[in-house]
């Protein structure tokens, strides 16, 4: 994290934004905000950092409704990703850098704590000077379509928790007996999803992936999984890293149709370079005949997974008994326009294919936590400027209910620095009406008693997480993880 400063010296350069001697300017305040975050993921975590920072007197508290903090950092990485950078940064790096700033003697974790229902965020402003919204986008967008809700159908978003042990997920039992999966959209959870599902068993047996996401992949009858677009091969999501990967993993083998690439070579020249060599590399796997070694492998692979371009899903199609999936019905559409901001036009082709698991792929999206809170819903995003909600004075968020599910860390790091500043500004104009005392946690302590609430403390956060590593060291893994809220909490019950 030494770098944060940098950007935030770049990012505000407006005499408000100017950090020299700000902290030193609010720190002779009489008495210290209590703040507190909603969300233990990058963004509430970042947020929490960058306040107690550069305030000396802040003291913030960070609520989540799970017992186990970190959010899409703990359940949101590929489990055969233990190593992966989040842009710039280690996963592992990150979880530390979290762990530090929950340590501080002026920050505390709450969890177990459903805000909304254990507690109002009405009652929040009464007991903190400043409440920011961080909890990140929980659903997922839908199709649209006939058929969505038919057996073998479930969101890439359900699919990555259940392998990644997050608690609302672990009943999903996925149906793997199909040979086709079919995967609709082309972004980097995409290309984790079909890894997953191709990966050796052997690779994934070393992962954290959790036991019973295990057992049933090593039972999958899954053999080749398609990665389906509205858009053509210059609009793919995902990056060439995880491209690379597809491309290289054990046991299978790409299909790439030559005719979608032909003549890309000349198209990319002058696009951005992360793109053009994304292309180049797509180019290469389809067009060129591959070295010996390659050759050799993709022969003997008994898996296989490929892209299709240009087509949009119309209709899920029911199997005889009309409640399982046996396929999928496309629109065959047209590109109008270039690059990122070209438009895929039905041409009233139609096409069908056989699968009988199909992953929808197709983004995030944060819900309203409360009917008080102003939500838009069609952007799923709170109403804000620079993080300020629109009419609540007090209130803020961050992260992906700020500005929509986009971006990577470092996004998310700047965003809620960003918010984190406009609280700071707010404190330091008098917006923010410090002379009134606030109880902070005191309040909310007797509110959850009161309800039989039994909040999780990051101490208690620690104890599961020593139990998941002392299991996995069992097993030859990384961590265990835990999927029952109820085993977690018995676990730290005193």
């Amino acid at each position: 994290m030494g770098s944060s400063r940098g950007h935030i010296c770049w990012k505000w350069g407006s005499p408000l934004r100017r950090l020299t001697g700000f902290s030193r300017l609010l720190s002779t305040a009489a008495l210290g905000p209590q703040i507190c975050v909603v969300g233990s993921g990058p963004a509430g975590f970042y947020t929490a950092q960058h306040l107690l920072k550069h305030h000396r007197l802040a003291r913030v508290d960070i609520y989540e409704k799970l017992p186990v903090p970190f959010g899409l950092v703990r359940f949101g990485v590929a489990p055969d990703h233990p190593e992966v950078k989040v842009s710039t940064y280690r996963v592992e790096n990150v979880i530390n850098t979290f762990t530090q700033t929950a340590h501080s003697d002026r920050c505390a974790y709450y969890g177990n704590v459903t805000i909304g229902k254990d507690v109002t965020v009405k009652e929040l402003q009464r007991a903190y000077h400043a409440v920011v919204l961080s909890y990140g986008a929980e659903d997922n967008r839908i199709l649209g379509i006939p058929g969505e809700n038919l057996l073998g159908v479930y969101s890439a978003r359900a699919f990555v928790g259940w392998y990644n042990g997050l608690p609302e997920n672990r009943d999903l039992k996925p149906d793997l007996s199909s040979e086709t999966a079919m995967v609709l959209g082309q972004g980097n959870v995409a290309l984790d999803v079909a890894r997953v599902l191709l990966s050796p068993l052997d690779v994934l047996r070393k992962t954290d992936i959790t036991e019973g996401s295990l057992a049933a992949i090593a039972c999958s009858k899954v053999k080749r999984v398609w990665l389906v677009g509205r858009r053509g091969p210059l609009q793919v999501a995902f990056t060439i890293k995880e491209l690379r990967e597809m491309i290289n993993l054990p046991g299978t083998r790409p299909l790439l149709d030559p005719a979608d690439f032909t003549g890309l070579g000349d198209v990319i020249k002058d696009v951005p370079r992360p793109r053009k060599r994304l292309t180049e590399l797509m180019v290469k796997s389809a067009l060129e005949k591959p070295g010996e070694k390659e050759a050799s492998r993709w022969a003997s692979a008994t898996k296989e997974w490929g892209l299709k371009f240009r087509r949009s899903p119309l209709e899920v199609l029911p199997a005889a008994d009309g409640k399982q999936a046996r396929g999928i019905r496309m629109a065959v559409t047209r590109l109008e326009g270039s690059g990122e901001s070209a438009r895929a036009v039905p041409t009233g082709e139609v096409e069908e294919l056989e699968c009988g698991l199909i992953l929808s792929s197709i983004g995030y999206r944060s819900l309203p936590l409360d009917s008080l809170i102003p939500f838009d819903p069609k952007l799923g995003i709170i109403p804000n400027s620079l993080g300020r909600v629109q009419g609540a004075p007090g209130l803020y968020c961050s992260g992906w209910v700020k500005r929509g599910p986009t971006g990577v860390i470092i996004t998310t790091m700047n965003d809620s620095f960003d918010t984190a500043q406009s609280v700071l500004e707010d404190l330091q104009t008098g917006v923010l009406n410090l002379s009134n005392s606030k109880e902070g946690f005191e309040s909310v302590r007797s509110i959850l008693h009161s309800r039989g609430v039994h909040p999780v403390t990051f101490s208690d956060w620690e104890k599961i997480d020593a139990a998941e590593v002392a299991r996995g060291k069992l097993a030859g893994k990384p961590r265990e993880k835990i999927v029952d809220p109820q085993e977690m909490l018995q676990l730290v019950s005193h």
